[in-house]
């Protein structure tokens, strides 16, 4: 099996390409070295030396062409991560996670003698926005944004927009409607519907993977976007101040990077014809604060943790998948616990050089930009 990977350099790309050559696949990749994400100029060095690299960027209309030849699998996951630049880095966004896809689906469309049979693209839970919630006197109900003067009054939870009760988080599963309060979780949405609309008209299968929060050993920890996991680790490590958002009750579904990986290789070795999308989490909550804890047990950190009441626009106060659907499909079952995945992380942070990972930069840009509060 001939597979492309746009992005295939990056954290959730290089595990997957090591995943794809043990099971014996043909491998390609696409991939930009965007110094965002690659602190080091030796990125292209780390990948096995039987890959076929295509360096440059996958608006390159002629370069995505040339790296579609003789494909059978491309899986997209080139693309700009992070919710709160999304909201500021607007037209960087829209053209490279819309405008990457549209020029990869143009080929696809425009060149016939392509043997594509199957695309993947990274899409993310950011689609769902809050999700799914309960109300104890409503019922199942989908909450719209928390509004400014909620947040300063330091009233996190979603509220019932009926009866104005605090509503309890479910399980957000594939059928609950979209909804993304991220101009990156919109892109998403778009990528996805893109993806399906062009699979029905071409006739080749298609998976769109909302992946939920993807950790582990490769994650960038120089880039300020990447994850709280990795800013927490790094300043731990430094036995400084961790600050935390919120009251720290907010909540992410943390998913090991090679359960991830191995959700992605189920879909791409499946022989079912299908257009499916596809929750990629463990169903697990896990809160800011417990993350926060976790890391300072594990370096034996002086690190003080400090609740700060500060809030952002855009961002979700919680969010868990339902995964019935993908261990239906493909029986995909997490195998990871949160306490090992993040554990090996850590142990694989702590052998790494400390970088400078600009997250304090980060956000003065959104303080100015009116985007955080507090």
């Amino acid at each position: 099996m001939n597979v492309l990977v746009t992005g295939g350099a990056g954290f959730i790309g290089a595990h997957l390409v090591r995943k794809l050559l043990s099971e014996g696949c043909s491998v390609s990749v696409l991939d930009n070295f965007s110094s965002q994400i690659h602190n080091d100029s030796h990125a292209a060095s780390d990948l096995a030396a039987d890959v076929n690299l295509f360096t440059g960027d996958v608006r390159d209309h002629e370069l995505v062409g040339r790296a579609l030849s003789d494909q059978d699998v491309v899986v997209h996951l080139a693309a700009e991560t992070g919710t709160g630049q999304s909201m500021y880095a607007v037209r960087q966004y829209q053209d490279v996670n819309i405008g990457g896809t549209s020029v990869l689906l143009d080929v696809l469309m425009n060149q016939s003698k392509l043997g594509v049979q199957k695309l993947l693209i990274a899409s993310s839970r950011a689609v769902y926005g809050e999700g799914r919630y309960r109300c104890p006197n409503h019922g199942v109900l989908y909450p719209s944004e928390r509004n400014l003067d909620q947040l300063r009054a330091s009233q996190f939870e979603p509220l019932c927009p009926v009866c104005k009760a605090i509503c309890t988080p479910e399980a957000t599963g594939e059928d609950s409607p979209i909804h993304p309060l991220s101009f990156y979780g919109l892109t998403k949405s778009v990528q996805e519907q893109m993806t399906i609309m062009f699979a029905k008209t071409r006739g080749f299968d298609a998976y769109a993977l909302r992946y939920q929060n993807v950790y582990g050993p490769g994650q960038s920890l120089s880039n300020p976007y990447t994850g709280i996991l990795a800013i927490f680790s790094n300043v731990a490590r430094a036995n400084s101040e961790i600050n935390i958002f919120e009251d720290g009750k907010e909540s992410r579904d943390f998913i090991f990077v090679e359960d991830a990986v191995e959700a992605t290789w189920r879909c791409i070795k499946t022989e079912v014809h299908a257009i499916e999308l596809l929750n990629v989490g463990t169903g697990q909550q896990t809160t800011v604060m417990q993350v926060a804890h976790e890391i300072v047990r594990f370096f034996d950190s002086a690190s003080r943790i400090k609740v700060t009441g500060a809030f952002r626009l855009g961002d979700i106060r919680h969010n868990f998948a339902d995964i019935s659907k993908i261990h239906q499909t493909l029986g995909f079952v997490p195998k990871v616990s949160f306490r090992d995945g993040l554990n090996q992380f850590l142990s694989w942070a702590s052998s790494q050089d400390f970088f400078s990972s600009k997250y304090e930069s980060s956000l003065v840009e959104l303080r100015e930009r009116g985007l955080l509060h507090g």
